[in-house]
């Protein structure tokens, strides 16, 4: 009769080898550089819309204020339409986004101090 073994054993190989988890991390950038021309395009319509109203640099700034505190604390990202970053921001775009709204800060105060824009746009 049959001792049990009908069929060969099956061939057994090792098993294919694949890239190590740190070359595919240190292929990645760590930190992620996405805010910067955020930022910029942010301080430049506040700048543009501060002939409007000197309330627009204000409220712009103080979103950019906003969003480089969020940078610090935690991944949360209100910059980002997907709000939470998969990587952290670099401390140059934190850096960029503060410069920012201070920018804009400066550039609402001193408007105010002018007397240049309406505090509310015309119709």
């Amino acid at each position: 009769m049959s001792d049990g073994r009908a069929y060969p054993r099956p061939y057994t190989r090792a098993p294919p080898s694949r890239p190590s988890r740190t070359a595919e991390v240190a292929s990645e950038p760590r930190r992620s550089h996405a805010a910067i021309p955020v930022a910029v395009a942010v301080v430049i319509a506040g700048v543009v819309l501060g002939g409007v109203s000197f309330l627009a640099p204000a409220l712009l700034g103080f979103v950019l204020l906003v969003a480089a505190g969020s940078f610090l604390s935690t991944r949360l990202n209100p910059l980002s339409p997907h709000f939470y970053l998969t990587r952290k921001p670099s401390w140059t775009s934190v850096g960029v986004v503060l410069l920012g709204a201070l920018l804009l800060l400066w550039d609402a105060y001193g408007l105010f101090l002018a007397r240049y824009g309406p505090i509310l746009a015309h119709p």
